[in-house]
């Protein structure tokens, strides 16, 4: 990502950018954690949060930064999606650290999810996606929605079966959040270069 921002259109630097960080958080992140699971026999759910608290809210801001390279935002989009992604997050880890009690947190977290799925359909940033008129664009925007729809919803059910009712082994739990991650950040961000190059194919015509 970091190699083909030069590539595109400077409108699309920026999102090509965040993409690279998530990407190379993740990256760090799972070595780190493979080499703490290798010396210990186990890694604590806390290393995945870390991650989560830096790559997911980058994710939301993913849909600002796209829609900011075709059109005029409002601010105050990029802000909702910031605040309410390090929400559920963070609620989320609190519930699974028994912080707060379980349910509590999943109950909030879920609350944060469903408002940010309600922003990116109806909300400030499916209004303005609507509007745009530009296909690469809302394609991209469509895709990572569908992502945040259909792949998030693996990490409420984790946390269900995980650590309120404990009925799925922390080894499966562990695979199953892995896969979901290489989708949710590397599809986030092959999403996003590939709109960016059609965008910019479209404007160097």
């Amino acid at each position: 990502f970091f190699f083909e921002i030069r590539s595109v259109n400077p409108n699309w630097r920026a999102s090509l950018t965040v993409a690279g960080i998530i990407t190379g958080i993740a990256f760090v992140n799972y070595l780190y954690i493979r080499n703490v699971y290798v010396s210990q026999g186990e890694a604590t759910i806390l290393y995945r949060y870390i991650d989560w608290i830096i790559t997911m809210p980058l994710q939301m801001i993913l849909f600002y930064l796209i829609l900011s390279a075709v059109r005029k935002v409002p601010k105050s989009l990029f802000w909702k999606l910031l605040s309410g992604s390090v929400l559920m997050v963070l609620v989320a880890y609190l519930g699974v650290s028994k912080n707060i009690p379980s349910i509590v947190g999943f109950i909030i977290a879920l609350g944060a999810w469903i408002y940010l799925l309600y922003e990116i359909f109806s909300g400030e940033a499916g209004r303005a996606v609507a509007r745009s008129g530009n296909k690469p664009m809302v394609n991209a925007y469509g895709s990572m929605r569908m992502i945040v729809t259909v792949v998030w919803a693996i990490y409420p059910l984790g946390y269900v079966f995980g650590y309120i009712t404990n009925s799925v082994d922390e080894n499966l739990l562990n695979i199953v959040y892995n896969i979901a991650d290489f989708i949710n950040k590397i599809a986030f961000g092959l999403i996003i270069w590939a709109a960016a190059m059609q965008n910019t194919s479209q404007r160097s015509r």
